[in-house]
């Protein structure tokens, strides 16, 4: 959990446009008062080490699954070579977030990034990296405007690993822009749309970006005294046209459901985690895109990948130092099996010790095993082992 620090800041009036980015000719320039607003900011300072043996060759050098677990990166088909070693800090991160009052109306904003899966300078001299924007986005009363977590997704069940992700194959894991409604527990929100598809010619990944309609996803959440559960679900339309992906001119309806829960144990902060996912077209929200939301056939027609997949985590806290996660996931695709390429299956299981010497230091240490499978039979594995150092702002 990041450890924040706040200044009370009085702020100069302003106008409601200003602040909230929209525009009224009723309103002029420093004619709100915008009170008094808590500036917040934070991140931490992450190292990383990781020793990875493929059983299959290994990726290129330059490869985001040599710096995090993503699953469709793993090799399959090929020769084994000896285990790579690497080394950096791109998950290192920073964030601002304000809190206030407007009107009598509750608005707050956050913007966060990291420099992970960017581009920048090179291993041989400098190894600089890419700002890369992660949330960009404020709230107004219920709602939501910018970019952050899909609201089909539950962040709060994720694993707590020393991998960036950890169960990369099996959960809902997108961050995209949109615009959401939220009263007590329920969510709603259109969000941008991106279609991905499986091209029956040669099993390439078509993103198509041709659609005219948001992406719709709801969820709520039911807290008890047992724990915390969520039910997600997803509406989307998947579509390409004639001259920008393919040659391929057509389109289809795709959903997804998943279903989450955290249950804590005993009275040191333990917990179980949980996450299930199915859906047809569901794609690209689930496993890092390890799975397109559709795929093509000879007459250029695309059809809803039908794919499933979950995970369990259990988090053992042994004492205010010690602590410990175990985790297995998998994921599947209903392939048509006329695309050998196309991957079929992802497992994987990790267990770690983290170490807290004193408040805001983690130091740990996870093995990974890891599995992939694509249609034609080939097959792949990962064993890593992780050290990670983490300083939290």
């Amino acid at each position: 959990m990041l450890i924040r620090k706040a200044l009370r800041l009085a702020l100069l009036p302003m106008s409601a446009s200003a602040l909230l980015g929209v525009s009224s000719g009723a309103l002029a320039a420093g004619s709100w008062d915008a009170g008094s607003f808590t500036l917040t900011y934070g991140g931490y300072i992450k190292a990383d080490v990781l020793y990875s043996d493929y059983s299959d060759g290994n990726p290129a050098g330059n490869s985001i699954g040599r710096d995090w677990y993503v699953p469709s990166t793993t090799p399959v088909g090929g020769d084994d070579d000896d285990g790579v070693l690497d080394m950096h800090a791109q998950q290192s991160r920073f964030f601002f977030a304000t809190e206030g009052d407007v009107g009598g109306k509750k608005v707050t904003s956050r913007f966060e990034f990291d420099f992970m899966v960017s581009p920048g300078g090179n291993e041989r001299v400098s190894n600089s990296y890419n700002p890369r924007m992660r949330h960009a986005f404020f709230t107004y009363d219920r709602w939501l405007f910018g970019q952050t977590w899909s609201t089909f997704q539950n962040v709060s069940v994720l694993p707590d690993t020393v991998d960036f992700v950890g169960a990369s194959e099996s959960t809902i894991f997108v961050r995209q822009a949109q615009v959401r409604y939220t009263v007590g527990n329920f969510a709603i929100a259109l969000e941008n749309p991106e279609t991905t598809v499986t091209d029956f010619n040669g099993g390439g990944r078509i993103a198509a970006d041709d659609n005219d309609l948001p992406d719709l996803a709801a969820r709520y959440i039911l807290k008890t005294g047992f724990g915390d559960f969520w039910a997600a679900g997803l509406l989307r339309q998947l579509k390409v046209q004639e001259g920008t992906a393919a040659g391929y001119d057509d389109d289809d309806v795709g959903y997804g459901i998943s279903l989450s829960g955290k249950i804590p144990i005993g009275d040191r902060g333990s917990d179980f985690r949980f996450m299930g996912n199915f859906g047809e077209g569901m794609g690209r929200y689930m496993g890092l895109n390890i799975f397109n939301g559709a795929e093509s056939d000879a007459g250029g027609n695309i059809d809803a990948l039908e794919s499933y997949g979950g995970f369990a985590a259990l988090r053992l806290v042994w004492n205010s130092n010690w602590r410990s996660s175990f985790v297995g996931g998998i994921a599947e695709a209903d392939n048509s099996g006329d695309i050998g390429t196309a991957t079929k299956k992802a497992w994987h299981v990790s267990g770690n010790l983290i170490y807290s010497p004193v408040p805001g230091i983690d130091l740990g240490l996870e093995l990974r095993y890891a599995e992939r499978e694509v249609e034609n039979g080939d097959d792949g594995d990962l064993t890593r082992i992780q050290f990670g150092a983490r300083y939290n702002l």
